[in-house]
């Protein structure tokens, strides 16, 4: 009995728990589009037989409970893209699932690593201000210890800050942007001018210049990175957006080696020691082999040095493994004056094995995931165009016949064609007078054998 009451207990208790883990999580409708204007949401757009959206379900409701538990104004919702198609259509959905934080008429996507801590800190950094005061020196170094890639406006009010405001708003969606007067910095820094822009990272700092660096967007969207990092998918497709160089030390994050640390102990040196020589790489992260075997459609040495042009796809391996930095300096140096053989790019041949492999890919993640609904939406159609080549291919005619004497006749002239008709009809008049006669020679055969009886 008493075993039966902790039962029953423990499944009261669980239900409560996971009412209240729903509750933190909204499903939404198609109402959904008149009621959010007034709070800010972050919403996932989801379908039912997608197994990256069945992945994200439990992370999402720790997501929920996460901000909820925080007095996060930030409302968590999710909504099924598929039931609502015109409405998720209207977002701006192409894929699932989608995460996206809508705040009045503006709506960010989420392009990050899909993990509770990283999700939070999208919502709370874009729901916020873009652009955040730095009012005390205490301030400016808690920001500094809280973030690796820190953004910071020093100065008054100048066209220098209508466009980092305007850069803020756009790039909200990838980091922190800072703002206060030079009081707030450390003594030991000085900047040579003011109003300017400083992007502190790698323990050091690095000035925005204008005539040198570009636009501001450009160079923000370039620094945003820190010089030496572990990469995923997700970082990677940031990476992309840079339209630059890559360098990638290629591990085996399962089975680190000695060679894998010496190598990533290379690519951090040159990282910090080439970082004004070699400028147009902006970054050297390094990365397991799974992923970047998905990038390239192909098997990678592990652990190796793989450099890619983020611009065109194009990517580039060392002719030999890399054991020396001499080695590593002179093989990007190669690249950088195009002298090492470049494989993949963007051309039309990569861009349909690239379709290929994804649909291979998205085929092989159904399976993977739920290998009925697989067999059904595959199978089912592939079933049926059998059953209509089968039903084709041994249909007969009933006039088949009449068709096969048709084409002799058009063949033959007017007299053969009358001949071949009295052919048969003599050959029909023929049939009926022997068999008669074989009937009166049956008839005459009965008495002579009544006789020899």
């Amino acid at each position: 009995m008493a075993e039966v009451k902790a039962s029953l207990i423990c499944g009261v208790i669980a239900a409560f728990l996971s009412s209240a883990v729903l509750a933190f999580v909204e499903d939404l409708d198609d109402t959904f589009k008149d009621t959010r204007v007034n709070d800010v949401w972050l919403v996932d757009f989801y379908a039912p037989w997608c197994g990256y959206c069945k992945k994200l379900e439990p992370v999402w409701h720790e997501v929920g409970m996460e901000l909820k538990s925080s007095g996060s104004p930030v409302r968590v919702g999710k909504m099924d893209a598929t039931a609502y198609s015109g409405m998720a259509s209207e977002f701006g959905v192409r894929g699932y699932p989608t995460i996206k934080l809508l705040k009045g008429d503006l709506a960010y996507n989420y392009k990050g690593p899909r993990t509770k801590d990283d999700i939070v800190e999208f919502a709370n950094r874009v729901s916020g201000p873009a652009v955040r005061a730095l009012p005390s020196k205490q301030m400016f170094e808690h920001m500094m210890k809280r973030h690796d890639v820190l953004f910071v406006y020093i100065g008054g009010e100048s066209p220098l800050r209508e466009k980092y405001n305007d850069v803020a708003s756009e790039l909200i969606v990838y980091t922190y942007f800072f703002s206060g007067s030079e009081e707030v910095l450390p003594e030991s820094l000085t900047l040579p001018e003011l109003p300017a822009v400083v992007v502190f990272k790698d323990g050091g700092y690095f000035t925005y210049d204008e005539y040198e660096d570009g636009s501001l967007s450009s160079w923000v969207n370039k620094e945003r990175f820190q010089g030496y990092l572990q990469i995923d998918g997700f970082t990677l497709y940031e990476l992309g957006e840079t339209g630059k160089l890559v360098a990638i030390a290629v591990i085996d994050e399962k089975d680190p080696t000695e060679e894998s640390g010496r190598l990533k102990s290379l690519i951090q040196r040159v990282a910090k020691e080439y970082r004004e020589h070699f400028n147009r790489l902006p970054v050297w992260p390094w990365m397991g082999a799974t992923t970047l075997t998905t990038l390239i459609m192909g098997e990678v040495t592990v652990p190796s040095v793989i450099i890619l042009n983020t611009s065109n796809e194009q990517y580039f391996l060392p002719s030999e493994p890399i054991e020396t930095m001499e080695q590593l300096v002179q093989f990007i140096s190669s690249v950088l004056n195009g002298s090492a053989q470049a494989y993949g790019g963007d051309g039309i041949i990569q861009r349909i094995k690239r379709v290929a492999f994804d649909a291979r890919s998205t085929i092989m993640s159904v399976f993977r995931s739920s290998p009925l609904l697989g067999c059904f939406l595959f199978g089912l159609p592939l079933g049926v165009i059998s059953l209509m080549c089968y039903g084709i291919c041994t249909a007969e005619s009933d006039d088949g016949a009449d068709d096969m004497d048709a084409l002799k006749r058009e063949g033959l002239t007017d007299e053969e064609e009358e001949e071949e008709e009295e052919r048969q009809r003599a050959a029909e008049l023929e049939g009926p007078e022997e068999g008669e006669n074989e009937e009166e020679d049956v008839g005459e055969k009965d008495p002579e054998e009544k006789k020899t009886d």
